[in-house]
Formats: C-alpha cells, structure tokens, sequence
C-alpha cells in the first residue's frame, strides 16, 4: 500500500463513505508534481500544531509546535523553496512562529484561502501549479483544489484526505510538516544537498 495511505473497511455499510476515502495516487506522481513546488503554503491549526489550543484563565492563548517541523522548514528555505502561512484564525503565537522560523508570508483571519493563494502566487510570480498547500478540514478544499501539490495530515478530514494529491502518515504537530518538507527536497534531487552541513 502506498504512503500515506489507509486500509479501509469494504463493509456494506462503509463503502457508502467511498467518496471520502483517499484517492490511491502512485508515488511517481505525487513527485512528478513536488517537483514543481517553489512554493509550500501552510494550514496552522491541524497541521502545523496538532489543533488543539491552549487558553488559560485570562484567555491567553498558546499552542504547540514540532521542533522537527521548523528545522524541516529550515531546510526548505535555505533550499530556495518559499513558505507561507494561510490560516482561518488570528494569533499573536502565530505570528510569533512565523518570525522565529523567518516565514514571511502570513495570512491570519482568512476565510477564503483560494483567494488568500492566488494573490501569494501573483504577488511572487508563480503559476498555481508551483504551489504546495498543506490543509487538514474542509476551509482548506478550494485552495487544495487548485495547487500543483495539495497535501494533507494523517488527522486531517476525511474530505481533505480525499483531496489530497498525498497523505502524511504523521499527523499535523507531530511532524507532518517535516515529512512534507522531506517529500519536496528530495523530489528535487536537494535531500543530500541540504544535509551537507550536518555531516
């Protein structure tokens, strides 16, 4: 069975859900398309943090992200490899995240991230087909839609899942998003290249 990818029950009564299964895509085309990306677009809630969050008495709120997904980030970027971050909510953490990781592209408060990525696309001068998204809950289905690279969490919706060109077998915040920083260096022949100064 291909990464990412589930057994599903063929039961009578499951296989009604069959539209929501995720689709079997071969590994040469999910690469074929990770090496076009110039671009990974991000999902915060659900895929960078495990979508849970934290508010404590004074409704300050703080989440959790993977060590293991910046330095993935990391290694990304200094491939040449631009990041974004589109998200539906608004936070101080968030952004906060962003400038530790040296991400400048964040949309926070967004509730139409189709559009949210076609203006990054223009603004950068890329075609859409050069962009990764990585989303996990149905808000995330329009813009998944629409890139070279639409990938989702092993958490994520059964419908996001279904619109995923690929499936992490990590779920969001515990290093999905270093899988899917892995998948598009090394689609691009750049694995060995970033890990030179590590060796």
């Amino acid at each position: 069975m291909a990464a990412g990818l589930r057994a599903w029950c063929t039961c009578t009564i499951c296989s009604r859900w069959a539209w929501a299964r995720p689709v079997p895509r071969p590994e040469g085309h999910v690469n074929a398309r990770a090496r076009k990306v110039r671009m990974l677009l991000l999902d915060v809630d659900g895929v960078l943090t495990d979508g849970t969050i934290y508010l404590d008495n004074n409704g300050i709120e703080a989440k959790g992200f993977n060590i293991m997904d910046g330095l993935g980030l990391n290694l990304l970027r200094r491939a040449g490899i631009g990041i974004g971050i589109i998200t539906g909510r608004h936070s101080a953490v968030v952004a906060h995240r962003a400038r530790e990781l040296g991400i400048g592209v964040v949309v926070q408060g967004c509730s139409d991230k189709l559009a949210a990525g076609r203006q990054i696309a223009e603004a950068h001068g890329l075609a859409m087909d050069e962009l990764a998204f990585a989303g996990d809950d149905l808000i995330d289905l329009r813009l998944m839609g629409a890139v070279g690279l639409a990938l989702s969490v092993a958490n994520g919706a059964a419908e996001a899942k279904a619109a995923a060109h690929h499936v992490t077998r990590t779920p969001g915040g515990r290093g999905a998003v270093r899988e899917i920083c892995e998948l598009i260096l090394k689609a691009q022949g750049q694995w060995d290249k970033v890990l030179e100064p590590y060796r």
